[in-house]
């Protein structure tokens, strides 16, 4: 049987989501007659002074130079606004690596940006927990809203692992939801603003079963005449990576007390004598 448009076989189409998140130029056919690209000589290569320190202080975390390719390019981005051709030319020149190597990081991982785009990154959530959720609706309107726009960058993501804010949004990397059609009008003008976008839908101002959770890498926001005082659409801030390997620190006992172990006051353990069986 000759298979369909869908491959089962009956002639029928499955209707595609246009607004998936595909990595722009997943389809485009590599340049097969083109000359590989050298590794770019750092004499000949301008790369600015705080981009330089920043790859160096990454590779440095790494056995494997090449571990650090994506926080480099994310770097790169934070500078240029996306992954230029002469931005991944900058970080294949100090990484001592090609820009086709480069290149082909940037364009597998979603959130590193090919093309250029606005400055304000929202990505709303449109996988099965959120697109259940009405999702699509919330999408749609955000792109109704922000039209053309150019200081907005609206994606529709795939999952951005938070489905208990369904439908939810990423906005400048704060977390939002639960979020209605009517939420989007003001995300716009709260981006547009400088203000914290919806201060009591955000992720890192909700309550916890545990009121200490992360609160040395994620400080809760202060309380002031009941509304959440939160840094104006800044992303949650990254966590220590040294201070995060070796875990916290341990609080030392006071009044010479000895620290109560995990299981109360139980008397020490004794491994009982190993039965003898018969011979």
């Amino acid at each position: 049987m000759a298979a369909g448009g869908d491959g089962t076989g009956n002639g029928m189409t499955v209707r595609r989501f246009q607004h998936g998140s595909r990595v722009p130029g997943w389809d485009e056919a590599a340049d097969l007659e083109k000359d590989p690209s050298p590794v770019p000589e750092p004499a000949t290569t301008e790369v600015p002074g705080d981009l330089r320190a920043q790859i160096d202080g990454y590779m440095a975390r790494y056995p494997d130079r090449r571990s650090a390719v994506i926080p480099a390019l994310a770097a790169a981005q934070r500078l240029h606004g996306w992954c230029s051709p002469e931005a991944m030319e900058q970080v294949a020149s100090v990484m001592r690596l090609t820009p086709g190597y480069v290149a082909s990081i940037a364009t597998f991982y979603d959130m590193l940006e090919t093309q250029p785009v606005g400055a304000h990154d929202v990505f709303v959530c449109t996988n099965i927990s959120c697109s259940m959720r009405g999702a699509d609706q919330v999408y749609e309107a955000m792109c109704e809203a922000v039209a053309d726009d150019a200081a907005f960058n609206v994606r529709s993501f795939e999952c951005l692992g938070a489905c208990d804010l369904a439908p939810m949004a990423s906005v400048d990397g704060v977390y939002v939801g639960p979020l209605e059609a009517g939420d989007v009008e003001r995300i716009v003008e709260d981006v547009g603003a400088g203000r914290p976008v919806l201060p009591d839908k955000q992720l890192r101002c909700r309550p916890s079963a545990d009121p200490h959770a992360n609160e040395r890498d994620f400080p809760a926001p202060t309380d002031t005449d009941g509304a959440h005082q939160v840094e104006a659409g800044a992303a949650v801030p990254a966590p220590d990576p040294e201070r995060m390997a070796v875990g916290p620190e341990p609080e030392e006992p006071t009044g010479g007390e000895q620290p109560a172990s995990d299981h109360g006051e139980h008397e020490p353990f004794i491994q009982p004598e190993k039965r003898q069986g018969k011979s």
